[in-house]
């Protein structure tokens, strides 16, 4: 019999608690930071975490494939995928803020199931499978009830990259909402899905950015979408909202 939703999500907290002590063995120390030919950071520290977390998918579960940012897809044609991003925020790690996570989600027939990210500096950790709910460190998590853009705190990741696509919307925005904060990558999805913030706007996003947070919003509440409104995790951006502004900001997106 297959393992169920749940074994599979307590698996992926578990890995993902173990890449996170990776990640805080070489936090807030002099690590060589090399770029990628997109000019993104990476470190020993983003290389030896998914090193770790393949090495655990692949002894749990050998039959199926896995997607990481750092390693790429292993090639394994399989029904289940596991989606690895072993630090989101990598730009926060190298800087010493505390702000990055360790992604994990399982595909199954190409649909998202379930999705972890674990903030290993802020020992917070967001867990959500498809029916079953989603937890913060093991309590349930909930969206705002925020009904109002005139009301929301909204999230980003970058204000640049917010400028060059949304244009004199970006500024419309930022006038129009409570407050703006640029409580960015990972952790700006995670504040959505408890509540602490109202919608989080990501200009550029990966698959193994998005994998993990699309059930998390989904099961607290929320809604995750790319700018043009479809629950993916390939369309290149990302918004997260309590579900109840999700509309009137793609109206600004778009």
């Amino acid at each position: 019999m297959a393992p169920s939703l749940d074994h599979y999500l307590q698996t992926a907290i578990a890995i993902a608690l173990e890449g996170g002590q990776i990640a805080l063995g070489h936090y807030q120390r002099d690590i060589e930071v090399e770029r990628k030919a997109d000019r993104s950071p990476v470190t020993v520290a983003d290389r030896s975490a998914e090193a770790l977390i393949r090495q655990r998918l692949a002894a749990a579960y050998p039959t199926h494939g896995v997607l990481g940012e750092e390693y790429g897809a292993d090639g394994t044609p399989a029904s289940h995928r596991w989606i690895v991003d072993p630090i989101d925020g990598t730009r926060s790690f190298v800087h010493g803020v505390p702000l990055f996570g360790v992604l994990i989600a399982l595909e199954i027939e190409s649909v998202v199931v379930a999705g972890v990210c674990h903030l290993p500096a802020l020992n917070e950790t967001f867990a959500a499978a498809r029916g079953l709910g989603c937890t913060w460190n093991g309590r349930p998590a909930q969206v705002s009830r925020t009904a109002v853009l005139e009301d929301a705190t909204v999230v980003y990741s970058d204000a640049r990259s917010m400028r060059r696509r949304m244009g004199p919307r970006w500024a419309e925005l930022e006038d129009t909402v409570h407050e703006v904060r640029g409580w960015g990558d990972c952790y700006g999805h995670c504040l959505v899905a408890t509540g602490r913030a109202d919608v989080m706007l990501d200009a550029a996003m990966n698959p193994w950015d998005c994998a993990a947070l699309l059930p998390i919003l989904d099961e607290s509440g929320g809604r995750f979408t790319d700018w043009r409104g479809q629950a993916r995790i390939d369309g290149g951006d990302a918004v997260s909202t309590n579900g109840h502004l999700h509309d009137t900001v793609l109206d600004l997106l778009r």
